[in-house]
Order: C-alpha cells, then structure tokens, then sequence
C-alpha cells in the first residue's frame, strides 16, 4: 500500500501554484481558464505555464482539468445520492459536526497562531500537494503575506502580533499617517472654502476627496485603539507573546525548514503550508476516497480546502457562501475537507458520490454535494457517528449565526427605504423652491 501511494513532494511550488489556480477558478465561474498558471514572483515556483506543466504538481493539475469532451460539473446530469443531501431539518448537517467537535474536546484554531499550536503539538500532519492519488488544488488561495494576527473572535478583529521593536514602530507609522491624514483634509477643505461659486465642481471634487481621506483617518484611529486595547492590557499582551513564540519556533524548523518571518514572501509561503494540515482520520478518509478515484479513472483527485482557521474561515465567508460563520465551523476541526467536482463528468461524480454514500452509511462520516463545485466530507474521530443527545444539544449552536445573518439581510433593504426616502424628500424640496420662484419670474 505505501508502494502505490508513492507520495511526490513539491515543497513550496505545489502550494503556491495551488493557490493561484483556486484564484482564478474562483474569479472564472464555470468558465474558468483551465490554463495553469504560475507567477515568478513566487520562487521556486516556475515562471512560465510550460515550466509549471513538467513540475509533479503541475501535471497533476493539468489532469485535472483536462477536457473530457463531455459535460462535467455542473452541466452534467447526475443522480445525487441522498446522503449527500441537506436533511430536512438543515441545521442538522452542522449541528452533527458540531457535536462530534464537542463529543472528542478537538481543540481549533482561531488564526494562524492557534494552528501553529496544533501542528507542533502533533494534533495535525501536513498533507503533501501532490500524490499519486490526490492534487492540493487551490489549498490557501486566501493565504497572504501580511504579518501574522491575532483573531479575537468574538469582535471578528485582527491585531498584528509583535515584539516591542515591532510595537513601537507600528504605533510610530499610526500616529505619523493620521498626522498627514489631518494636514491633508484641512487643506482640502480650506481650498474648497476660497473658490468662488462658479466653481461648484471643483469645491464638490475636494469635499469629496475630504471625506474619502475622512474615511482612512477613521481606519486608522480604530487601528491604533485596538492596538492598545490588546498591548495596553498585560493579559492580552501576555497571550500575544505566547503566539509570537509559536508562530517563531515553527518558522525556526517547520519539518526541516526556515522561514523568515520578516520576508512578506516568506510569510506567504508558511501560511499556505501552514493551511495543507488535516487531523490523521481525515487523511485516512481523504487518502481512501483518492485510491478508488484513481484506480478508476486514472487522475489524481482534486482537493481544495482542509483546516481552516476561525479568521481565515471569517475572510473566505465574505466571498464564499459554502464558508459557514457558526461558532465552530467544520473545517476549523481538522476533520474536514473539500473535493471539487467541477471538472468531473457525471461518471466520476457518480463514483465519488457512491463511495462517500457507503462511508456515510458506516457512520465514518457527515457529508455533502454542496453547489458551488464541492463535495463536503466531515471524517468522525473514532469513525462513528455523535450521539443523538450530542446532536440535539447541537441543534442551537449549529442555527446562532444563520440568525444573525437573516438580520444582516434585512439591513440593506433598510438602507435602500433610506435612501429613497431621502430622494423622495430631494425631490419634493427642489419642486418648492421651484414653485416659490415662479412669482417672481411672472413680475420681471
């Protein structure tokens, strides 16, 4: 079995390139380019398409994609089994995902900090990007090279984690940018002031240029006000200098690599490996399901999403409807994973489907065809389902922030009423001064 799962570690090019190809299969739609793509910003990832092609990684993905010469995702008529169904009661898919979390104590990670936690205590084993049987396609598309944060869940804010030299700089550049953001809206405005009325469009030009700048200055004030909320209070500060030696001790020897935490490129790079981590049972599960993919069709299966961080799971939910905001989303667990289906024609679907089917009636895993290209699968730790109790007590955590979000719908239909109240009453005001000027122009 270790023979035929021979794995072909690609270090950093697989990842990056993963990334890049989820970016533009996210931006394309179903039409996306199938033409791989690899940016030679990001050594030593190649530099051009064809380079990327004779890279393990790069053939991988270019099985992937190839054309079938026939409908695939979807476009093809496939007959979804009903365990890759929402159950009547939606909330139970995440409330049993939810239970399972709460049943074992999986400890998750609320940013890259707490996931820097789990991979040196030896809770997550890093998943190659490309093997015989599975491709990374697309694994950190979101991954950037910003220095690392602290996610306070709970307020949905990131804090940039420093040492004191960092600190004082950052507070420095803060006070320095909301300086020349004050000169500069004072000068605006001041030019707006001495123009003369005949030029109304260049006075509305500088007001809003006042306001835009108004805008940044506000930015930056509740940058620096959060700033010192967390390095102002020595419990928080404590905690943040506990992750700083984290995130430091995993970039020292990250499975035999350095990584220098003050290269953007660097940072990049950590976080998207960082993010090609799963708990061992879902490994097990994913490598399974791959072994009969392949063993049927001769192409490595497509992988696109595995642990995931509170914060990186808060950022993809802005773009990502699948990207769930419950308080214990899924892919936080590390027993989660995504395989994508839009290039697979409705054979390959099938047999996917059917093997997650039989999974699912052992009770090994929670699953489902969701419509945005991805099958979900949730692997259970001891491979059984929760208890029902477990599940029932679920139900609630599982629906608190689907609530939130319907009140979030209604916001903009309020501020649309707003709005055109606001034009309504324009309007009926510009008619008085119209009608008030009439006498005036019947006299002369």
């Amino acid at each position: 079995m270790a023979e035929k799962r021979r794995t072909v570690r690609v270090e950093f090019a697989g990842f990056a390139l993963g990334a890049v190809a989820a970016v533009v299969m996210l931006l394309g739609g179903v039409e996306a380019p199938r033409r791989i793509l690899a940016p030679s910003a990001l050594d030593p990832v190649p530099s051009s398409s064809a380079s990327a092609a004779d890279t393990p990684w790069g053939a991988a993905a270019r099985r992937v994609t190839e054309d079938r010469g026939e409908p695939a995702g979807r476009q093809a008529k496939v007959e979804v089994p009903s365990q890759l169904k929402h159950y009547s009661d939606s909330r139970r898919f995440l409330a049993i995902q939810v239970a399972e979390w709460k049943e074992h104590g999986v400890r998750t990670p609320h940013d890259y900090a707490g996931l820097a936690s789990l991979i040196r205590g030896g809770e997550l084993v890093e998943v190659p990007s490309a093997t015989e049987s599975y491709v990374l396609y697309g694994v950190g598309a979101l991954a950037d090279p910003e220095p690392f944060t602290h996610f306070d869940k709970q307020a949905g804010k990131s804090v940039v984690i420093l040492d004191d030299a960092g600190l004082e700089g950052e507070r420095a550049r803060l006070a320095e940018s909301a300086a020349q953001l004050r000169e500069e809206i004072k000068a605006l405005e001041t030019e707006a002031a001495s123009l003369g009325k005949a030029e109304k469009s260049r006075r509305a030009s500088l007001r809003a240029e006042a306001a835009r700048k108004e805008k940044t200055l506000k930015a930056e004030r509740e940058r620096a006000e959060l700033l010192e909320s967390f390095y102002g209070d020595a419990k928080k500060r404590s905690r943040l200098e506990a992750e700083r030696e984290d995130l430091t001790a995993l970039a020292a020897g990250f499975h035999g690599h350095r990584y220098d935490l003050s290269e953007s490129r660097a940072r990049k790079e950590m976080k998207v490996r960082m993010l090609a981590h799963l708990r061992p049972e879902a490994l097990a599960v994913m490598e399974e399901l791959a072994d009969s993919y392949r063993a049927k069709f001769g192409r490595p299966l497509p992988i696109t999403s595995l642990v995931r961080p509170d914060e990186y799971q808060h950022r993809l939910s802005k773009t990502n409807s699948n990207a769930t905001r419950i308080d214990v989303p899924p892919h936080s667990t590390g027993l989660a994973f995504d395989i994508l289906y839009r290039y697979m024609t409705a054979e390959e679907q099938e047999h996917v489907m059917a093997d997650i089917a039989r999974l699912r009636d052992a009770g090994r895993v929670e699953s489902l065809r969701e419509n945005r290209d991805h099958f979900h699968i949730f692997a259970f730790v001891d491979g059984r389902r929760p208890g029902e109790d477990l599940i029932a007590d679920s139900l609630g955590r599982a629906s608190a922030k689907p609530a939130k979000a319907e009140e979030k719908k209604a916001e903009p239909k309020k501020a649309e009423e707003k709005k055109a109240a606001v034009k309504k009453a324009a309007v009926k005001k510009a008619e008085v001064r119209k009608a008030a000027k009439a006498p005036a122009r019947k006299r002369r």
